[in-house]
């Protein structure tokens, strides 16, 4: 019996430490959550951006037909602003790839919560059933105990009671 409430200690402080490890990971699992609206937050930050960039576009375009009207006969100016578009283009072009990316890994950094979640949802179901079978066995054991005391005790009553009659004859 006492090997028996000796593995059902091991069990329990088994039980304890998944507990706490699982509180680690959710304390890990909050930081991932963390980043993940910085990096929402960055986005809408670039969004803005975006949105102040296709702005600057629209008054570049502006800008290039006044241009046009007023240089026509300028080579070098018309170059120029080839050049600003090209470049323009470019940044655009980059920033799409860089929004992209990152709406990517946000995507991916919420699929991958969402199954640790899930994963730590199971855990918590599984330590409640094994909570709950350990307890259940405990007061099994318990019961047995007692009846095993009772028993003994009537053994060694009924055993005082033969050495008395056998004193007696």
């Amino acid at each position: 019996m006492e090997a028996g409430f000796s593995e059902m200690r091991n069990e329990l402080q088994s039980r304890d430490t998944l507990w706490r490890g699982i509180q680690l990971e959710c304390q890990q699992l909050h930081t991932e959550l963390l980043k993940i609206r910085q990096c929402k937050d960055m986005q809408e930050i670039q969004i803005k951006h975006q949105s102040s960039c296709v702005q600057l576009a629209e008054q570049l375009e502006n800008k290039n037909a006044e241009l046009l009207v007023l240089a026509q006969s300028q080579e070098s100016q018309q170059e120029e602003l080839n050049k600003i578009r090209d470049h323009l283009y470019q940044e655009e072009q980059s920033h799409c790839s860089e929004q992209e990316r990152m709406r990517t890994e946000i995507s991916d950094l919420t699929e991958e919560l969402h199954q640790k979640e899930i994963t730590i949802a199971t855990i918590m179901e599984k330590a409640s059933l094994l909570e709950r079978q350990l307890k259940m066995e405990l007061e099994i054991k318990d019961k047995l105990l007692a009846k095993q005391q009772l028993l003994d005790f009537r053994y060694k009553a009924i055993k005082c009671e033969n050495t008395h009659l056998k004193d007696m004859m």
